[in-house]
């Protein structure tokens, strides 16, 4: 660090005091804390036959463990059957390793506190969609992402009050190098958010230099003691991790940072076609992820993470908001809750290309249900199209609007003495109306839900207003919220040695597209 970056570094706690009193243009809504109990599909007897077979996966079949070899040597001290890379679990000993070292609910700390999250227990917090390489819009339609689009969802994620964390790859700025997109993309989230935020996990380098990124951001004996990360760590359904999610987990889990111990599963082809035993895999193939993250650190935050989905038997695409795959989101939410862990699921998901109804239907299926499930980390919550290979600017929107319905449902029935409102009811009495009376107009402003985009108006208005579709509302939406945007205050001299770093270490080393 340079010594200008020095002073401005030691004399930035006096900015940040000073931008914290600053009045928060952007509304802080906290994470939903539910009032609502989960939806059960399955009784207490089905889920011990799944439990059950999950421990036969693992200890008959077992988990490959791909080139890593302290991975193999943790897993043989810890008493499981090594050979060659399949691992052979004795029975109860993964389930045995997470409940006895592994969070129940956690805090990830953003850098405004403000906007810090619960991880965990009645506590769901929405994420945006993560990981799509295109882009869509009603102006250009489909492109290749670049990291001006990955800027702009940052940025719509923090204006947006019902999102409550900033997410990891929101788009894939691929006019950037491959070995180097990951400083802009960790930068991005920093900068023009004070929202949580995900790190890389595409090399256990680029998960370090995002670790090394939040030192700087929140200091290194804070994080070494408080989460300020929650990343994405994918297995390789069927029954296989490798060697790159490996090597995340393991820099995560070894600086007190959380992972979302995820298998990614289409049934049909990454697991049979039944829900019971996709379920039962996907258990396994978890149980197993956040158990090693417990040998690397014993009490390292996990989250039990699962996305599925089914597929059209005739042509092979993934297929979202069909039954099948909310069933398994289901019986894996109860399971997450027996073993006592968090539980990640999606999501605003959908095959539609285009945010049409197909869009809107089966992303609010998948919404609903994920709500009803007591999913406590939702990815994917708003932006995904065409089966996560497009992150769409009006589905954004679209999605964000029914992430807010989301908190109201989970608010509950109010039985106070306001939503009782037996006065309202002795003042109107029999046959009159409500329109005009005390608690209607002491309740005008917050009485129900208020969508942003959706069009409630008389046909006439409507055409006065110009026969606007859904996605046009929700284009002209997002560009009035990116016309609006401030970014939230940072400390100059963090910022300065943020840029620092990553400059240094874009210098070492050439551009690649691996």
């Amino acid at each position: 660090m340079s010594e200008r970056a020095q002073r401005r570094k030691g004399g930035g706690g006096r900015e940040a005091r000073r931008a914290a009193r600053i009045e928060a243009k952007v509304p802080t809504v906290p994470y939903i804390t539910r009032n609502v109990p989960c939806y059960e599909v399955m009784g207490e007897e089905g889920l011990a036959v799944i439990e059950a077979q999950a421990e036969t996966i693992l200890q008959e079949i077992g988990v490959e463990f791909r080139d890593d070899a302290e991975a193999l040597q943790l897993w043989k001290e810890a008493g499981a059957d090594i050979d060659g890379e399949r691992v052979r679990f004795p029975k109860g000993l993964c389930k045995q390793l997470v409940q006895a070292n592994a969070p129940r609910e956690y805090t990830q700390h953003a850098r405004n506190p403000e906007r810090s999250v619960q991880i965990g227990g009645k506590h769901m917090v929405l994420v945006p969609a993560y990981g799509p390489p295109f882009v869509r819009s009603l102006d250009d339609g489909r492109r290749y992402a670049n990291i001006e689009d990955f800027r702009n969802f940052v940025k719509l994620a923090y204006l947006s009050p019902y999102l409550h964390h900033s997410g990891g790859t929101v788009c894939e700025p691929v006019d950037l190098p491959v070995n180097k997109r990951h400083f802009d993309m960790v930068y991005a989230h920093m900068r023009y958010s004070d929202k949580p935020f995900m790190g890389s996990v595409t090399t256990p380098e680029r998960a370090q230099d995002s670790v090394e990124m939040t030192k700087i951001l929140f200091g290194e004996e804070f994080i070494q003691q408080n989460t300020v990360m929650t990343s994405l760590i994918n297995a390789n359904s069927p029954l296989v991790w490798d060697a790159t999610m490996l090597g995340a987990l393991k820099v995560y889990a070894r600086n007190n940072q959380a992972c979302v111990v995820s298998p990614f599963c289409i049934a049909g082809a990454m697991s049979p076609v039944t829900v019971a035993a996709t379920c039962a895999q996907l258990y396994a193939e978890a149980l197993s992820g956040m158990a090693f993250a417990q040998l690397v650190k014993p009490g390292a935050p996990v989250v039990f993470g699962t996305f599925a989905s089914s597929m059209s038997m005739q042509s092979g695409a993934p297929t979202f908001g069909t039954p099948e795959p909310q069933l398994v989101l289901y019986v894996i939410g109860a399971l997450a809750r027996r073993l006592g862990v968090p539980f990640r699921s999606g999501g605003g998901l959908c095959g539609s290309k285009i945010p049409d109804a197909q869009a809107a239907y089966e992303a609010s299926n998948t919404l609903q249900h994920a709500m009803l499930a007591g999913v406590n980390f939702m990815l994917h919550t708003a932006g995904w199209l065409e089966g996560g290979l497009a992150m769409g600017y009006e589905k954004f929107i679209m999605d964000a609007d029914q992430a807010g319905m989301l908190h109201a449902f989970l608010k509950g029935v109010d039985l106070s003495e306001n939503g009782l409102a037996l006065d309202a009811i002795r003042e109107v009495g029999p046959g009159a109306h409500f329109l005009g009376c005390a608690h209607t107009q002491e309740n005008f402003e917050s009485a129900f839900f208020r969508s942003t985009v959706a069009d409630n108006n008389s046909f006439e208005q409507w055409e006065v207003d110009g026969s606007l579709d859904h996605a046009q509302r929700a284009n002209k939406l997002w560009k009035q919220m990116l016309k609006s945007y401030e970014p939230p205050p940072l400390d100059p001299g963090v910022d300065e040695a943020l840029q620092e770093f990553i400059t240094r270490r874009k210098a070492e080393f050439p551009d690649s597209n691996v």
